[in-house]
């Protein structure tokens, strides 16, 4: 019997299996996914070793195997995934997420070619740079047809993501490795193609994660920003999500950074590394509700596709990236969230 491997096979999120079918439920606040998240899947599963993550291999399964940002994964066939895709006028875009495996490449170019040539979507890729060694790589999932990559960097400094990713857990990944493929991302899609991911609340300050944000807006890539969330049976699974007026102010310092509206040479930080002063007036920003919204890969319209409802939280809130514009009333609860009269 044929394992349900990939590329022949894929997981899905939870939200995008309920927006394509698979599962029923009903999303809370009536959420709407526009960017629909896939994950290749082995049987060996993913040979790195992330402290925090829930596909890492130091993990302990639960009754229910193992879940990947809160969330359980179920496994589709590629091609009826791409069928029902083709009736959802609200996904605008497909995210293509590697892992850590011998395959990941080749699968993933082959999933890339089935959606480029089957659907309309754009299509970004969350690629493993443990997995990259030249431009050759990069310019084969191009050219395959997707138009951006991002890179899970995760943890903002080198000294957390050596200790929770590299080395201090026996793993592949290699911080400086990391760095420069962003370099060659962008130098192959283009600047602002390339989006690194942060992880808020692994252990650094403020300042720490604010200048991870601004290192990646100088190389020309965006942040998209999530919160920590334990993921029971990790090794992380005590460790508390962020307070939630400290990823408030690290959602706005990223707006400010992301939108060109000012840097981290304008923000001013306590001795502790606290930010206590963006360099410009936050009021209206505020107001706006869209530094709080999910960050991600834009769809046809321009705006994130990429919104993962809940993906950091439980749906009972409080929300920390919303995946709609924030209403009045949230944007009042924001307010006393930062601490603002």
């Amino acid at each position: 019997m044929n394992p349900k491997i990939s590329p022949k096979y894929v997981q899905t999120s939870l939200a995008a299996s309920l927006t394509l079918g698979f599962q029923q439920g009903s999303f809370h606040r009536d959420a709407k996914l526009k960017g629909l998240n896939l994950l290749l899947h082995y049987e060996e599963g993913c040979l790195g070793k992330c402290h925090f993550c829930g596909l890492s291999k130091t993990r302990l399964e639960g009754p229910k195997g193992k879940t990947f940002i809160r969330v359980d994964w179920p496994l589709f066939s590629l091609e009826e995934v791409v069928e029902r895709t083709r009736t959802k006028e609200q996904i605008h875009r497909v995210c293509i997420s590697m892992i850590t495996h011998p395959k990941a490449l080749e699968d993933t170019i082959h999933v890339i070619k089935k959606f480029k040539k089957e659907t309309d979507l754009f299509i970004s890729v969350l690629i493993t740079p443990t997995l990259i060694r030249n431009r050759e790589s990069l310019m084969a999932m191009k050219e395959a047809g997707a138009d951006r990559v991002g890179i899970a960097i995760d943890a903002a400094t080198p000294g957390l993501f050596d200790r929770l990713r590299g080395r201090g857990v026996n793993g592949p990944h290699r911080w400086d490795h990391y760095w420069e493929v962003v370099r060659l991302s962008e130098e192959i899609f283009g600047k602002f193609y390339v989006g690194i991911h942060l992880i808020v609340g692994l252990g650094e300050t403020e300042r720490e994660m604010v200048q991870a944000i601004q290192k990646g807006q100088d190389m020309g890539a965006y942040t998209h920003l999530f919160s920590f969330f334990p993921e029971k049976g990790s090794p992380m699974q005590d460790h508390p999500p962020p307070p939630l007026n400290q990823y408030r102010r690290i959602q706005l310092a990223r707006w400010i950074i992301n939108v060109g509206l000012g840097s981290i040479r304008q923000m001013s930080f306590d001795r502790q590394g606290k930010l206590t002063d963006f360099g410009t007036d936050i009021n209206p920003l505020i107001e706006l509700g869209e530094p709080f919204m999910t960050s991600g890969c834009p769809g046809r319209d321009g705006k994130v596709a990429c919104n993962r409802p809940y993906g950091n939280e439980r749906p009972s809130g409080p929300i920390r990236n919303f995946p709609f514009m924030p209403e009045p009333e949230d944007i009042e609860e924001i307010k006393k969230q930062l601490e603002i009269k």
